[in-house]
């Protein structure tokens, strides 16, 4: 059976991803605006009727920026937990409550053919989660906000054949950066952020011919760069001895354009 990525946006400006079958799609994460949502779907030739809900990870605004308007405008339900529904901004209240799907997590729930189960992260929000999605004997795993892979969200990373996984700063742009202290002990911290080497050290310790495709997520716009992200994973497997096979791909998700369909094979 077909599956289908495409990343809309995937920064600290906004982050939003689609993932889609044959049939039907869903939405992780709605940080940018429910015009822009639409359109860019529309313009990877996805109508927002095939669009079967939106699944929250956490309550920061770029990531739940464009949320009420979306909801209200398609009457899309929003799958996430009571505690993050709860931490979501007043704004947001004008959700309508029918449309409300509150989640555990560590349980597998069914949409639109996908099997998904939430598990916790580690970050600076009153609860944030990743979100482990099968369909068609195909895993994908979301993990774009923590600042550091615990065991439990390791167990959900390491099972994924597709992984979107956060890679936001550079080590050596931030320390340098005009950041204030506060701001990078809070980026640095175990609820932060993933920096280049957290994430590379991860991979290379955890590569196997199982993970398919690797998308470098959530870039810093000033503390980090695409050609940087890339070139310390590759380094990093490099040193490890890893060589990709030529059906394993690593790439970059862009802040805020939305990349091509991709079809996971």
């Amino acid at each position: 059976m077909d599956l289908f990525f495409c990343s809309l946006s995937s920064g600290s400006s906004g982050n939003c991803y689609y993932l889609g079958n044959e049939f039907h799609g869903i939405l992780i994460d709605a940080g940018i605006s429910a015009t822009s949502i639409r359109k860019f779907l529309q313009s990877r030739g996805i109508p927002m009727n095939v669009i079967m809900g939106v699944l929250i990870t956490h309550n920061h605004t770029d990531h739940i920026k464009g949320l009420e308007v979306l909801i209200r405008k398609n009457c899309l339900p929003v799958f996430t937990t009571r505690a993050i529904w709860k931490s979501i901004p007043g704004y947001c209240r004008t959700i309508p409550h029918d449309c409300i799907r509150e989640i555990p997590v560590k349980k597998k729930f069914h949409l639109a053919g996908f099997d998904i189960e939430a598990f916790p992260v580690c970050h600076d929000a009153p609860e944030t989660i990743g979100f482990h999605i099968s369909f068609g004997g195909k895993r994908i795993t979301f993990a774009t906000d923590l600042g550091h892979i615990c065991e439990t969200s390791a167990a959900y990373i390491k099972a994924a054949n597709y992984l979107v996984i956060e890679s936001n700063y550079d080590e050596e742009m931030l320390a340098n950066g005009m950041y204030p202290h506060f701001l990078k002990a809070r980026i640095r911290s175990d609820h932060g952020h993933l920096g280049n080497h957290q994430t590379s050290a991860f991979l290379a310790d955890n590569f196997t011919d199982n993970l398919k495709d690797v998308y470098l997520a959530h870039l810093s716009r000033n503390n980090n760069t695409p050609e940087t992200a890339l070139n310390t994973l590759h380094k990093t497997l490099s040193l490890k001895g890893i060589v990709l096979n030529d059906r394993q791909r690593i790439s970059v998700l862009d802040r805020n354009l939305p990349g091509e369909i991709i079809k996971l094979d």
